[in-house]
C-alpha cells in the first residue's frame, strides 16, 4: 500500500509517496507562495501530489489515502484549519477543497503531531506504544502518542508542550503567557542567552565563532564549549537545565517508553543528550525504588526533515 504525505509549510510545500513501512518512494517540493489565496495553495498541493505519484511509477488507484501536516491549529475531525502563522487559512475546510481534486480519504494534523507520529511508527520510537517527541527550533513543539494513537485532547488542540509554564511570572512568551518552557528551551531562547553571556565576557570564544558565522546561532555556545570556553559551558549547562525541567515534567506525567528530541538543537547529539538523560531521569518522579521499575529512553529523532511527510502519510482516524 502507498500513501501521499504533504508537509505544508509557510515557505515550501513538500509532498512524498510513502509505503506502509514509512519509507519515502518519491518526493518533491515547491514554494508555498503563502501570499496567495487558500484555494491556489490547495490546488498546488493536489497538483504536486498527483505529479509525485506519477514520478513514483504509480497511479492514483495505488494510493490508499492522503495526509497533510499543517503548521496550524487543526480541527482534524472536521478537516478544518482553524488558524496558523504565515499561512492564509482561517477556519478553512481544506479537506473539502482537496477532495475537489483527489478522491481519497484525507487526514490532517498539525506538523508537530505528524513529526511525533512519524518517529513513533518509523523512527526513533518505532515499536513502542507510548512516546513523546519534542522539537527544539524557533519554538518548542511536540506531540504525544498514547497507546499507539496520537493524543490531542477532546478539541484537537492538546499537545502544546512548549507552553507549559516552568517559571511563574517568568520570561514573556510569544503566546502571551509568561514563563513558558518555549521561552527558555527553544533555539531562539538559546541564541538570546548565548548573546547575553557573551556580552558579559568580551574575551569569550563565542565572539570569534559568531563573527565567522556572521551571527550568534544555536551552535555557537556548544561549539565554543567543546573547545574549552568556560563562559560557553555555562550557557550550555543552563540551557540543559531549562530543557531538563520540561523533559522531567513530561516523563513524570506520561512515562513514555521513548522521548524523542528533534529540531536543530538536537544535532548536538550526545553532547546534549548524555547530560540531559542523567539530569532528567534523576529529576523525574516515579514514586518507587522497585528494581522492577523501568526508565524510558531519551533519543535523538531519526527522520529529520522527512518526518512531516512520513507522519502525514501514515495518519489514520
Amino acid at each position: 500500500m502507498y500513501y501521499i504525505g504533504i508537509d505544508l509549510g509557510g515557505t515550501n510545500i513538500a509532498v512524498g509517496v510513502v509505503n506502509e513501512e514509512g519509507k519515502i518512494i518519491c518526493k518533491k517540493s515547491i514554494p508555498t507562495l503563502a501570499h496567495r489565496t487558500p484555494e491556489e495553495i490547495v490546488k498546488d498541493m493536489a497538483s504536486v501530489s498527483m505529479e509525485v505519484v506519477k514520478e513514483a511509477g504509480l497511479s492514483m488507484d495505488d494510493i490508499t489515502s492522503l495526509g497533510a501536516a499543517c503548521p496550524c491549529f487543526v480541527e482534524k475531525k472536521l478537516g478544518v484549519l482553524i488558524a496558523g502563522a504565515n499561512l492564509p487559512f482561517r477556519g478553512y475546510d481544506i479537506r473539502k477543497e482537496l477532495h475537489k481534486y483527489i478522491d481519497k480519504p484525507i487526514y490532517l494534523d498539525n506538523d508537530a503531531n505528524c513529526a511525533a507520529w512519524a518517529e513513533a511508527v518509523a523512527g526513533a520510537a518505532k515499536g513502542t506504544k507510548d512516546s513523546i517527541m519534542i522539537t527544539l527550533g524557533t519554538g518548542v513543539g511536540g506531540g504525544i502518542v498514547v497507546n499507539g494513537s496520537l493524543y490531542s485532547g477532546f478539541n484537537c488542540f492538546g499537545g502544546e508542550l512548549g507552553h507549559m509554564v516552568i517559571e511563574i511570572d517568568g520570561r514573556q512568551c510569544g503566546c502571551g503567557r509568561k514563563g513558558c518552557w518555549e521561552a527558555y528551551a527553544s533555539a531562539t531562547a538559546l541564541i538570546k542567552m548565548t548573546r547575553e553571556y557573551a556580552e558579559n565576557n568580551k574575551n569569550s570564544l563565542m565572539w570569534e565563532l559568531a563573527e565567522k558565522e556572521g551571527k550568534f546561532s544555536g551552535r555557537t555556545a556548544f561549539d565554543a564549549a567543546k573547545q574549552g570556553d568556560e563562559t560557553a559551558q555555562k550557557v550550555v549547562d543552563k540551557y540543559i537545565k531549562y530543557l531538563t525541567c520540561g523533559v522531567a515534567n513530561l516523563i513524570t506525567i506520561f512515562q513514555p517508553e521513548v522521548l524523542v528530541i528533534g529540531g536543530g538543537v538536537s544535532n548536538e547529539g550526545e553532547y546534549l543528550l548524555e547530560p540531559l538523560r542523567k539530569a532528567a531521569l534523576k529529576e523525574k518522579y516515579d514514586g518507587t525504588d522497585s528494581p522492577l521499575f523501568e526508565d524510558g529512553r531519551i533519543e535523538k529523532a531519526l527522520l529529520g526533515n522527512d518526518a512531516g511527510i512520513i507522519g502525514a502519510a501514515l495518519l489514520k482516524e
